[in-house]
């Protein structure tokens, strides 16, 4: 999973005021609870220390969101009085928290991204109206992003009986948004003969990616993904194609001893070396200590005497999380989320490596 969108987030200097804040509409009151969440996270950034610009900045942001029903959260970080970066997340995050820190608390929005597996998808249902008509609404994206970020979704409104026809030009359209997207799994549902007519004209390319979901192949709320409660079922537990592929060179790297590290020693070590081509991170990620850094992504290491050999003089301590995901972006590394049930790491961490082991 590529990181790009963090960017942004360390293109300025801490100090950062984080916020993750449950901003769920499915409450009777959403508003009322919204600001009391919001108050309490003024009032703990202040304890922290944060200036009233910077905790401003997050505090004008958090409920920005109204317009997404259903179950969501913000992940929002502020530095030097300006916003730096606000997502919708996915999920609401387990409980709020607010945090003044040098680094930014990156981590659980970084998870919140995975398995980021593009898709497309087509929802095809009778509309109970005289004369019987099809309707089918089109949208591509990737989960679970998809969720609080949906992308355009196009529909189209036919008489039953000219859906032999239209099929071909849905079909079309539907490829075209496949390809556009790099989609992994094109997902069919709503009525049987009308997405079985869809997914015998998809080309011959697409048919293999095609999956048939049985539901009523509708949802009434364009602000969420089209089929968001089926696709959750369908992607529970997989990875990417990309992020498989990675897994599985990082297995073959491993049975040769060569080309992958595990554990936190040598996954920091290979990242402070620039050597980490991706990192592997159990779910659930559970690492629960601190990390030394200094000022660029690369300064990380275990201890304070290892980064002051190296010749940088004010290192400080940091979550090892947030340390972690710094350097993974700075270095443009890739994250690769791998339940560990699947895949349980040392530490929790690996790391497959761009070039031979330096890093050990």
């Amino acid at each position: 999973m590529k990181l790009t969108f963090l960017g942004p987030l360390y293109a300025r200097q801490g100090p950062f005021a984080c916020a993750y804040v449950d901003t769920s509409r499915d409450l009777d009151d959403p508003d009322q609870a919204i600001d009391l969440r919001r108050h309490r996270l003024e009032s703990q950034l202040s304890d922290q220390g944060a200036d009233l610009a910077t905790v401003g900045a997050v505090v004008r942001t958090i409920g920005t969101d109204r317009d997404l029903p259903g179950r969501h959260g913000q992940a929002v970080f502020a530095a030097h009085g300006r916003l730096a970066l606000a997502e919708e997340l996915p999920e609401p995050p387990p409980r709020d928290t607010a945090r003044l820190t040098m680094l930014p608390d990156a981590m659980p929005l970084a998870l919140q991204h995975a398995p980021d597996i593009p898709y497309a998808a087509a929802a095809v249902h009778r509309v109970t109206e005289p004369g019987g008509e099809l309707e089918a609404d089109l949208q591509a994206g990737r989960w679970p992003t998809a969720k609080v970020a949906p992308g355009h979704r196009s529909r189209r409104r036919v008489p039953a009986d000219e859906w032999r026809q239209a099929s071909a030009e849905v079909a079309v359209q539907l490829a075209e948004l496949a390809d556009r997207t790099g989609a992994e799994a094109v997902d069919l549902s709503g009525d049987h003969w009308a997405r079985n007519t869809l997914a015998r004209d998809l080309p011959k390319r697409l048919r293999d990616r095609a999956v048939g979901i049985d539901s009523n192949g509708w949802d009434a709320r364009p602000e969420r993904a089209l089929l968001e409660d089926e696709l959750g079922y369908l992607f529970h537990g997989r990875l990417s194609a990309h992020d498989q592929s990675g897994v599985d060179r990082f297995l073959a790297c491993r049975a040769r001893r060569s080309g992958a590290v595990e554990g936190l020693s040598a996954t920091v070590t290979a990242l402070h070396h620039g050597q980490a081509e991706a990192v592997l991170i159990n779910d659930p990620f559970d690492l629960h200590r601190r990390l030394w850094v200094g000022l660029a992504p690369k300064q990380i290491g275990l201890t304070q005497r290892e980064l002051q050999s190296l010749g940088i003089t004010k290192p400080w301590e940091e979550p090892a999380d947030a340390a972690l995901i710094r350097a993974i972006v700075g270095t443009g590394a890739e994250l690769i989320v791998v339940p560990r049930d699947e895949l349980p790491l040392p530490d929790g961490m690996g790391a497959l490596l761009r070039y031979p082991d330096v890093a050990g």
